[in-house]
């Protein structure tokens, strides 16, 4: 007898493996990073300070505050950090609600998990009125959990990210996949003790255990994708 991932049966079954499916956002669902990257410039800017593209990527998966920090130190922007922050996500949050810019193949992946009832958590270092603006753009009940970088002490690459989503799903970390774009992503998914689905985008990722890399999530077999759980 095949088990779906949901704990069906039927001829065309997917094989029980991964329990759930964590999703991080920014670079992985939605193409965000061009926004935060523009925000970036505009605030260093304002303040006559310099940014670059090496600048910008270096923050690529950091929680917001320690981007914020860093933001001040390297582009002399003379505000607090929780200031800088808010001040990104209005730049970040008014282009989301302009375009979601969704990254290929990741509205199709998730619908197919929908279809065999698989839980989708979102685990995202964006704080939640953007994560909002994102998740509110797709068909209700997509994610069963939304965690954001502003309900957790430690962000990634620490594992409290994906260790509280999965909590909330009350689902073992191990029985977990989590879908992440950046080191830092995959060093929190790996930390909490769950296989990585790596798609690399901005920043490339180096090779490590519990990590397999692709290209694209376009045409992705979801039950390969479920299979990285066992």
């Amino acid at each position: 007898m095949t088990t779906t991932a949901a704990g069906g049966t039927g001829p065309n079954a997917v094989p029980l493996s991964a329990r759930a499916v964590l999703w991080d956002m920014d670079g992985t669902l939605v193409d965000t990073e061009p926004y935060w990257i523009r925000a970036e410039y505009a605030l260093v800017g304002r303040f006559g300070g310099t940014w670059s593209t090496e600048h910008a990527h270096a923050l690529v998966g950091n929680d917001l505050l320690t981007t914020a920090r860093y933001i001040r130190q390297h582009g002399g922007v003379d505000l607090a950090p929780e200031t800088i922050v808010e001040e990104l996500l209005d730049g970040v949050v008014a282009q989301v609600r302009q375009l979601v810019p969704w990254r290929p193949g990741a509205r199709e992946l998730l619908g197919m998990l929908a279809d065999l009832q698989v839980p989708c958590a979102l685990v995202t270092m964006s704080y939640r009125r953007l994560a909002d603006a994102v998740v509110s753009q797709l068909p209700a009940g997509t994610f069963d959990v939304v965690v954001t970088g502003d309900v957790v002490d430690r962000g990634k690459p620490h594992p409290e990210p994906y260790l509280t989503a999965a909590r909330h799903l009350a689902v073992d970390p191990r029985e977990c996949v989590a879908i992440e774009d950046s080191p830092t992503g995959v060093a929190s998914a790996v930390a909490a003790g769950m296989p990585v689905l790596g798609v690399e985008h901005l920043v490339p990722l180096p090779a490590g255990p519990g990590l397999h890399v692709v290209d694209t999530l376009t045409g992705l077999d979801v039950a390969d994708l479920l299979r990285l759980g066992r």
